[in-house]
């Protein structure tokens, strides 16, 4: 989600190939023996199969909404800020949604390590409503996707916290053009098939 964002606000055209994991196709293989998503093959054949790495490399091509930084906020301050949510916080993401891919009997565990990164955001979020001022930036636009995850994974129990501030924020998130674009939905790629792109900017 957090690549096809910058990739969309950025204007970096891309041929889409969607991708089940339970099926992965001997060219994402090719392209990166991870075998994860996202990737991106650039039209040099660089491949960057990170998706911070995509943000980057799509933000720093264009970057109309100055998400790499503004207003006092360096990038090495914005990324400084993502670097938990990519590290300690989708350590304890994973292993609260997939308790028994880690073989554990509760997830009780991870979520509690987690909601102390979480409770930290709302407490950043009530001094303004974006994670470094009064205008989105790269910091909100890479970890809402990772909180998104969280919520979704006990809704109930996530709209029951005391975080107003951090849940009318992944609310606006959710109700954004960008996040409605990025969740559109499409078929699995084949490699017979025309090129899907994206973004449409037509």
């Amino acid at each position: 989600m957090r690549a096809r964002l910058a990739l969309a606000v950025s204007g970096q055209v891309c041929e889409l190939r969607e991708v089940v994991l339970a099926h992965k196709p001997a060219a994402l293989l090719q392209a990166s023996a991870k075998g994860t998503v996202p990737v991106l093959i650039d039209t040099h054949g660089q491949v960057i199969d990170q998706s911070l790495d995509i943000m980057l490399w799509a933000l720093r091509r264009h970057d109309p909404r100055q998400w790499l930084g503004t207003k006092g906020v360096a990038l090495e301050q914005i990324l400084a800020l993502i670097a938990p949510c990519d590290g300690e916080f989708k350590f304890h993401l994973d292993r609260y949604k997939y308790p028994n891919r880690f073989g554990l009997s509760d997830a009780s565990v991870p979520r509690e390590q987690g909601a102390h990164y979480l409770s930290a955001l709302n407490s950043r979020l009530l001094a303004h409503a974006h994670l470094t001022g009064k205008s989105e930036s790269l910091a909100d636009m890479a970890i809402a996707p990772f909180v998104r995850q969280f919520a979704h994974t006990d809704p109930v129990w996530f709209a029951a916290q005391a975080w107003p501030a951090l849940q009318a924020w992944l609310a606006a998130f959710e109700h954004s053009p960008a996040y409605q674009q990025v969740m559109a939905k499409y078929a699995p790629w084949m490699p017979d098939q025309s090129p899907v792109l994206f973004p449409d900017l037509l």
